[in-house]
Parts: structure tokens; sequence; C-alpha cells
């Protein structure tokens, strides 16, 4: 590490995170306040470095958004609706495995499905939906639901406990549960941005019974909306103990607040400095997450790809069709090629990898048109 490039007072943090020791939360509110943001990307690539070398990762997906029905009315939230809303849709499950199968000649390794709390679907329709998944091919991952959305199936669906919940889920197809939800954890930001919503201990309790089964999942972090920098850290250091604990979480995915659409209209978005920056302090907080991945979605594949620069390791994948960010006012596109993750990766001088779920380096699927990626799918409304 370069020191004549570290500020004096960021000088004793960087000594420790070139001795691979652990940060404190102190030393990252710090570090969240330094506006030396070229200090903060050298010793955050200190730690890309040793946990990934000069790779970058990137996963060939196709995302499902299901449903937007939703019976909570958060306020950060422009995704979810009421049935009589015009904006509302759901989709039929043959629609939803025909969607998936037309990806699937593209070399896509994995299907990443989330929705809205649905009051009214039935316990079949999950479960005949992950098993029309798995039969498409054995191969294809099924990474699905936040831990709000087991929540909800467990107790208002399923009538079931959590851990009989996912353990059905598992049983009939699912590979892995995903780390949307966690907003932020802070109790009070959560009653005035998501009332009704799972708690902290909730969402981290849910991560940790999947751990236990031998489940893996990624962690987030919604930031960027009335949060202070002290509960940003406060945030990490809960997703830090549960890794510390559990070992389950694969890679950690902050995705800055999209305030175009929402009641919290007026707050301003981040800006990309700020982006960067929380990147980078996550990556030297998060000593015991070995990947960190840059949501180009929300940030845009160019900001992602100067992200490289900044701790992170992973520009995330495909997407093919994505709903929530950009019904909240994301203007990036909705898909990226193979090629074009392969390229900004390169142009930044990281050798670019394909992934699996796990962030295990792979050889690409076979595909029939890898280089070229399909218009979304329309999916037809039930």
């Amino acid at each position: 590490m370069n020191y004549l490039l570290i500020p004096k007072e960021l000088g004793p943090i960087a000594e420790k995170v070139e001795a691979n020791q652990r940060i404190s939360e102190a030393e990252a509110l710090k570090l969240y306040r330094s506006n030396d943001l070229n200090a903060l990307g050298i010793i955050a690539n200190v730690v890309r470095e040793r946990k990934n070398g000069n790779y970058a990762s990137y996963i060939h997906n196709r995302y499902i958004n299901y449903s937007n029905i939703c019976v909570l009315s958060c306020q950060f939230c422009a995704f979810a609706a009421k049935k009589r809303d015009a904006h509302a849709f759901e989709y039929a499950s043959d629609e939803i495995i025909r969607a998936v199968a037309d990806a699937l000649p593209l070399g896509i390794t994995e299907v990443h499905m989330v929705g809205g709390l649905h009051p009214t679907l039935k316990k079949d329709w999950y479960l005949n939906l992950l098993r029309g998944l798995r039969a498409l091919d054995p191969d294809l991952h099924i990474k699905a639901f936040t831990a709000i959305e087991v929540r909800h199936l467990a107790r208002r669906i399923f009538h079931m406990p959590i851990p009989d919940t996912l353990k059905l889920l598992r049983d009939t197809g699912l590979g892995s549960i995903t780390g949307g939800g966690a907003e932020i954890f802070d109790p009070i930001v959560r009653d005035q941005i998501c009332r009704g919503k799972e708690t902290a201990e909730e969402w981290l309790d849910i991560h940790r019974t999947w751990h236990r089964m031998g489940g893996r999942s990624t962690c987030t972090m919604l930031y960027g909306h009335i949060e202070t920098l002290a509960q940003r850290v406060n945030h990490l250091r809960q997703l830090r103990e549960l890794q510390d604990e559990t070992g389950g979480f694969t890679g950690f995915v902050p995705f800055a607040f999209e305030p175009q659409t929402t009641v919290l209209a007026h707050i301003k978005a981040a800006s990309a400095f700020e982006q960067l920056r929380n990147l980078a302090v996550a990556r030297i907080y998060l000593d015991n997450i070995e990947h960190l991945t840059a949501y180009w979605v929300s940030m845009g594949l160019p900001l992602a790809q100067v992200s490289l620069s900044y701790g992170v390791d992973d520009l995330h994948g495909t997407i093919i069709e994505e709903k929530i960010f950009h019904m909240a006012g994301a203007t990036t596109p909705q898909q990226q090629t193979v090629a074009a993750l392969e390229h900004a990766i390169r142009e930044a001088g990281r050798e670019p990898v394909q992934r699996d779920s796990f962030y295990r380096h792979i050889s690409p699927r076979p595909a029939t048109a890898r280089h070229t990626a399909p218009a979304p799918t329309e999916l037809a409304c039930a």
C-alpha cells in the first residue's frame, strides 16, 4: 500500500487493514466521514486483492418478479401494489416457467425470483412453480424469496414454522434465498420507511435458520434515504456478527435508494461519490464476507465498472429483466449481455470470470446466443 496517498488520520486504519486486522465500528464511521475517495479505494482494494486477486465475476441469470401485489405499504417502495391498483401485476406460474425456459438456451445458470407479499396465492402455487422450474433443468439454480417473503409464506400461506417452511421450499427445488428486505436494521428507520415489515431480528433469524440448515444467501443494505452514517455502520455490524456465527453469506450487495416515484421523492438520490464510498467502506469493514457486488441495475454499468477500483469484485448478472428498481424510477437498462459485462471488467483492468450462485468460478454453459441478450420476455398477467 502506498502510504503517501493515505491521509494521516486514516493511516492507523490502513495499517490494520494491511495487517489483516479487523476494524471497529468507530473506525468504519471515520471512513464514512472521509472525503478522500482515492484513499478509501486504495484501502478497500487491499481487501479485494487479498480475497479475490484480480478476478471480477458476473453471473448469467434471469430475473423474475412474479407479482407486485403486497399486503404491505412500505414508504420507500414504488414496486408494491394492491390488487385494485392500475400498476398491479401477477403472473401465472406456467408463464414464468415458459419465460425461464426461453432463457435457458442462452446459457443462464440461475433464476432469481422475488415478489410482493401476495395475500391470496396458494401454497400449491409456490410449490408447483418451484417444481416446474426444477423440471426444466436440474442444474438450474433457483434463488428465490426474501426473508420477509419466507416469513409471509410460513405464517399466512403455508401455516408452518419457519424452519419447516424453509425445508419444504428446499426439498421442492429452492437453492438459496435472496438478501432483499434488510433495508436498514435500525428500528426507528424501519418504522419510518417500512412499518409493518419484519424486524431486523426476524430478518437475521431467518437467514440464521437457513444457514444452519446448510443453505447460503446474500445480504443487502438499502442506503441513501433517511438513515445516518452511524445507522449504516450498525447495519454492517449486525451482518458481520451473523457471518461470524454462521459463515452463510456468500456476498454483500448494497443498493442506493431510488427516490423518484415514492413518497420519499423529496430525498436527494445518492451521488456517485457516495455510492463508491459506501462500497469501499463495506469492503473494508465486512472482512468475513468474501465478495462485494456492485448492483449495476441501480448504479448503472459505467459507475459499477469504476467501483471495481473501490473494493468491488462482482458486477452481479445479466438480469434480462428487472422491475423493482425500474418501477422506482431507475433509468438503467434492464439487461446486460455477457459480452458487455466482460468488456467492462477488462477495461477496468480486471480478469472477467463467470460465477455460479455461490460466487464459485465456472465455465460458461453452452448457449446458442451467448453474446446476444434477448428482449425481456413479456409475461401475461394472470
